[in-house]
């Protein structure tokens, strides 16, 4: 089950240096005008096609704009075989939307 993760306790894992892995679905255009720091893009569009080729860690934070199309993208993952039974998934519960933390771009 995909949990919600609210962004004060994703901000504060990424503090403490937790081992926790970022995944922004949106657009590349909106990751790079500013994203979570650490955060990879994997746009939801192409999530089933690239699936394979990410090196899931054992705690995903799955990120969008508004927190919506990020729970689907995480009951996708959880269905993929490739995933450890034991991993978290999680999304982040109102997306950037309800994020009120520093972002990184790529400029």
């Amino acid at each position: 089950m995909v949990e919600e993760l609210s962004p004060s306790r994703l901000q504060e894992k990424l503090e403490d240096g937790a081992d926790v892995q970022v995944v922004d679905t949106r657009p590349p255009r909106q990751y790079s005008a500013g994203h979570i720091p650490g955060a990879t893009n994997v746009p939801y569009g192409q999530l089933a096609a690239r699936i394979e080729e990410v090196d899931w860690g054992e705690e995903v934070v799955m990120v969008c704009k508004e927190g919506i199309s990020s729970v689907q993208a995480g009951r996708l993952l959880e269905s993929y075989e490739g995933i450890d039974d034991d991993a978290t998934i999680a999304s982040l519960e109102g997306g950037y939307d309800a994020w009120a933390f520093d972002l990184e771009t790529d400029a």
